[in-house]
């Protein structure tokens, strides 16, 4: 099923959208909308289906129904190279680095509409840390340096759309604030997607919060509105 954008402001819609591997299905009929430079937060319990949903979104899962719309056009038939060149970044749960090239090689690995020089200093301005690694080992650094190196690969795409899986998952407070820092500055630049744990830092930077239970969205709307629903804690609750 193909589908076009609905509205001039959205960059990504979905409808109708399920998913998941072989015969076990995850996803269930998820319409799913981003307007252009909005930041939406995808929360809920492990296992709810966001990190399937995103998959699904950069075609690394195929969909068992519905469709997929991005800047205006299907992307059903796309594989998830075809997705990034057109502008969807995608920074994954377990960010993958190559771990025997240098910082510098894994940032150029990422550059997959541009190579250039300003690019990178660009990128490597909002985390300077790695500015001075750039000859080091990718596989050397520590956890939250591979989270700035992931985020900054996906970068390196010029994406239109920059979805992140839990982006500060097993880093300590300091880099979680650095973390958080970076992306609201990247807010007046693209859309985002965030799946984050860390439910202070979510509401803090979404513009809409979108909590999913069973591989569905069971709640919608403003973080404020959000946080008082009365529904909000148990969709949350182990």
């Amino acid at each position: 099923m193909s589908i076009s954008n609905g509205t001039e402001s959205s960059i990504l819609r979905t409808a109708d959208l399920s998913a998941g591997y072989g015969r076990s299905q995850v996803l269930f009929g998820i319409d799913f909308n981003v307007a252009a430079g909005q930041t939406v937060a995808l929360i809920g319990r492990n296992g709810a289906g966001k990190t399937t949903f995103l998959q699904t979104l950069m075609g690394e899962v195929a969909p068992m129904s519905g469709g997929i719309a991005f800047r205006g056009a299907s992307v059903d038939a796309l594989a998830p190279s075809a997705r990034a060149m057109r502008g969807l970044g995608y920074v994954p749960q377990e960010t993958p680095v190559f771990r025997n090239l240098s910082v510098r090689d894994n940032l150029l690995a990422g550059a997959v509409n541009h190579k250039t020089t300003g690019d990178l200093d660009q990128v490597i301005s909002l985390f300077p840390k790695l500015a001075d690694r750039m000859r080091q080992a990718a596989g050397t650094l520590s956890g939250g340096e591979r989270k700035m190196l992931g985020i900054c690969r996906a970068l390196l795409g010029r994406p239109a759309l920059l979805m992140l899986d839990e982006p500060t998952e097993g880093v300590w407070i300091g880099v979680i604030e650095e973390i958080a820092d970076r992306l609201s500055q990247l807010q007046d630049r693209m859309a985002i997607v965030i799946v984050e744990q860390h439910l202070d830092l979510a509401l803090r930077l979404a513009d809409r919060v979108d909590v999913m239970d069973r591989g569905k969205i069971a709640l919608s709307g403003a973080p404020d509105t959000v946080r008082e629903n009365p529904e909000f804690l148990r969709l949350l609750a182990p």
